[in-house]
């Protein structure tokens, strides 16, 4: 047989200096995470986490993040959709309009004082936003405007909505509201449900009216004037969740989802397949049957729940808040239990064995035993966390420990709460509190034989006999909230609000050294050698040689901007963000050349690297003063076909990541524009 060679000569043109630089590489991450919303328009399924929001086209087999112009991902409550109009509700960043599926969002909200929405809904061209504590705001131009409406329901937490005809209900903290004019005015309509105990959710089918209340469903079949309940067969367990599909009704769970062919007469539960068995949300797409769960992310069932499949692929919405390396072990503390990985993050497994699912905050290792510190106390395991056993004997109840920490045999632990200091001798807990005058602990840290506490009023205590005795070592010139501390050689640094303060003397002076850390609150550390890295919220990572002295920002190829935790394993270094494991070679940060301690002098855009690339290539450029930025991509005809950044950037030096596997090959400019500079580079792309 002959073989045929085919060679393909392509011109490869160089723009610019091409040097070779080192990159953050994303890690497989925990698969699921916390679901709370689900909205179908046509084809796409819409899924609203705790990490912002995924797009499926596929019947969830896959998920794209979907947050351009959602600032830090905050958690969706709400999903709706009107139209080509996709409306999302947010915590505390009130509501965000997507018009092309979620590519791109835009915050709208002038006249939305509550910025927490719980609940939205439409009827007609009239969009409602149900507040957090702000009572229902009405939008009838697409959210460009909102209007408060309806006194009855003032200072009210409004957390469903459900519309019959020219009916609207809200679920809320003090019961089940109707209005018949657009919110204009409410009527409580409460007759047969519990007062006080506000509908999680409703659904509606023809002329019955179903609410979600507490652990128990309820049905009125005259717009809520009289409501009975329709509960046999739930479980003692909250329900979250209702939705109707033609005689069908499906009701989500704290122990999964059930299902009524009679109205909710009778009730059985249809969860085969669903390993995570707390039901946030409901929705139906056809035969399609979509539940977002707490901790499985999103699980799918095309024969009325008796099978289900998770379909959670690329649904990585396990935020990560705590690291932490034994040998080749990785552990990442979640949301919803630790998982390890024994091959640098290349996968994980959940081990959870003896554990609630908790969230978890802090670890501490001490030879074999890992300590983890949840929201339900400290848990240990001896085996690389295949089992967990409680160690919470001497501690207060629901003890949440923020910070643990150890010296020889002994783990300490500290709380924000306000409970001070605890020390774990493997028996039994002691507070240890005795001079420490402010008890709420943000950070411990050891340095030899003494312990540092660092607390919320900017305060840092030493203690020099393991917690016995503290003495404040702080001179009051650090005004903010210690949040971590870290002890490199003799030098002793706090995170704070605003920025890092060195001491080298034992806490007893401190120095602020900000030189080049543009995003100034400090959350984390991690030291290696004499590299200092620095953690921050709306900064990424930080790296000092030079004890602080000055900063470099080390975030190329790093896309998030709050780091939530650092480790060091092996010759590796591990982020832990709101959406995975971040994972760069620490030989690759001795390659950095440090840019003088000064701010930027000129605007300027750098060449794309690597330039041919196939499918994405990164795109570096300078801020010399505080100016609104944009960055697009255009194609050879002069049309838009990407829009990177736009937004206010303060003075410094940026990376943004270009993916064109959308898109076909050739040449293709990019163009910066700050205030009155404008800038453009060519590059290629070749596939």
């Amino acid at each position: 047989m002959k073989y045929k060679v085919l060679y393909l000569l392509v011109p490869i043109i160089f723009f610019g200096n091409n040097i070779l630089k080192a990159d953050w590489v994303q890690m497989a991450s925990p698969s699921g995470g916390s679901v709370s919303s689900i909205a179908v328009s046509g084809t796409n399924i819409f899924a609203g986490t705790g990490s912002g929001l995924y797009l499926s086209t596929n019947n969830g087999e896959s998920w794209t993040q979907v947050n351009n112009g959602i600032p830090n991902y905050p958690f969706l409550y709400s999903l709706v959709v009107s139209g080509t109009n996709l409306f999302a509700g947010t915590d505390f960043n009130g509501v965000y309009l997507s018009t092309n599926n979620g590519t791109s969002w835009t915050q709208v909200n002038n006249g939305l004082i509550n910025s927490v929405v719980n609940s939205l809904t439409v009827i007609g061209t009239n969009l409602f936003a149900g507040t957090n504590g702000g009572g229902v705001y009405l939008s009838t131009n697409n959210g460009t405007n909102w209007n408060f409406v309806g006194n009855e329901l003032y200072n009210s937490s409004v957390y469903s909505f459900a519309v019959s005809g020219t009916n609207l209900f809200a679920g809320t903290d003090k019961g089940v509201y109707l209005s018949t004019n657009n919110g204009t005015s409410w009527t409580w309509v409460n007759n047969g449900l519990p007062n006080y105990i506000y509908a999680q959710a409703f659904t509606v089918s023809g002329t019955n009216l179903f609410a979600a209340v507490g652990w128990s469903v309820y049905l009125s079949t005259n717009n809520g004037t009289n409501w009975t309940q329709v509960s046999n067969g739930l479980p003692n367990s909250s329900v979250k969740a209702i939705v109707v599909s033609g005689t069908n009704l499906y009701a989500g769970t704290d122990a999964g989802v059930y299902l009524s062919t009679n109205n909710g007469t009778s009730w059985s539960q249809v969860n085969n397949g669903l390993t995570y068995s707390s039901v946030q949300a409901l929705a139906i797409s056809g035969i399609n049957l979509y539940a977002g769960t707490n901790g499985g992310g999103v699980y799918l069932s095309t024969d009325n729940g008796t099978i289900w499949t998770q379909v959670s692929n690329g649904l990585n919405t396990y935020g990560i808040s705590v690291l932490a390396a034994s040998g080749s072990n990785l552990f990442a503390g979640t949301n919803n239990g630790v998982f390890l990985s024994t091959n640098d993050g290349a996968n994980w497994t959940q081990v959870y064995n003896g554990l609630t699912y908790s969230s978890f905050q802090s670890f501490a290792i001490s030879g074999t035993n890992l300590y983890a510190g949840t929201d339900v106390g400290v848990y240990l395991s001896t085996n690389n966390g295949i089992n967990w056993t409680s160690e919470n004997y001497g501690l207060p109840y629901l003890f949440s420990p923020d910070v643990l920490a150890v010296i020889g045999t002994n783990l300490f632990a500290g709380s924000r709460g306000g409970r001070g200091v605890y020390r774990y001798n493997g028996t039994f807990w002691t507070k240890v509190n005795d001079g420490l005058t402010d008890t709420n602990v943000w950070a411990l840290v050891v340095s030899g034989t003494n312990l540092f506490a660092g607390t919320v009023f900017g305060n840092v205590f030493l203690s020099t006999n393991n917690g016995t005795n503290w003495t404040l070592v702080s001179d009051g010139s650090m005004n903010s909230s210690i949040l971590s501390l870290a002890s490199s050689g003799t030098n002793l640094f706090a995170g704070t609000y605003l920025g890092v303060y060195r001491s080298t003397n034992n806490g007893t002076n401190w120095t602020q050294v900000n030189n080049g850390l543009t995003s100034t609150e400090v959350r984390i550390f991690t030291v290696c050698g004499t590299n200092l890295f620095a953690g921050t919220y709306g900064g990424g990572l930080y790296l000092s040689t030079n004890d602080g002295t000055s900063w470099t920002q080390v975030n190329n190829g790093l896309p998030e901007n709050d780091i939530k935790a650092l480790a060091v394993s092996g010759t590796n270094l591990f982020a832990g963000t709101i959406n995975g494991v971040w994972r760069r070679p620490i030989s690759e940060f001795t390659l950095i050349n440090d840019k003088p301690d000064q701010l930027p002098a000129a605007f300027a855009l750098e060449q794309n690297y690597p330039n041919p690339f196939n499918p994405d290539t990164k795109i570096q450029y300078t801020v010399a003063k505080r100016s609104d930025v944009t960055v697009k991509v255009y194609d050879m005809l002069g049309r838009e076909v990407a829009n990177l950044v736009n937004g206010s950037k303060e003075a410094g030096n940026y990376e943004v990541n270009f993916d064109a596997s959308k898109l076909v090959s050739g040449l293709y400019v990019y163009t910066l524009r700050a205030g009155s500079f404008s800038e453009s580079k060519k590059m290629i792309l070749i596939k």
